[in-house]
């Protein structure tokens, strides 16, 4: 399975737009659909978004519906997340993910997940 690593995040305050990126390792990229997930100390892992390795469509969780746009660029194999508006509530460590499902929002079905990369936002 591919080998993902994330990169992006860092310290922005209220209202910043942050890109986070997810390179992967490995030749099949474009056959992966890729996830977000985010989490932040003590709670449980949330979905974020996911784009499909068939057409590329793709699909947002409800906290960050209009403020996050999820992209691919299969050439460079690599995965975007682009979000806009950011608020405290988005701070969490953002991990990237694939899975060979067309579509997935649940974390189980992921196989493989890079290290995470945090993002702080200050208000």
């Amino acid at each position: 399975q591919l080998q993902l690593v994330e990169s992006g995040g860092g310290l922005v305050q209220a209202g910043d737009s942050l890109r986070l990126s997810c390179v992967a390792s490995g030749i099949s990229f474009s056959n992966y659909t890729m996830g977000w997930f985010r989490q932040a100390p003590g709670k449980e892992r949330e979905f974020v978004s996911t784009i499909s390795w068939a057409r590329g469509t793709s699909y947002y969780g409800d906290s960050v519906k209009g403020r996050c746009t999820i992209s691919r660029d299969n050439a460079k194999n690599t995965a975007y997340l682009q979000m806009y508006n950011l608020k405290p509530e988005d701070t969490a460590v953002y991990y990237c993910a694939a899975t060979s499902d067309y579509y997935s929002d649940y974390e189980g079905s992921y196989e493989c997940w890079g290290q995470g990369t945090q993002v702080t936002v200050s208000s």
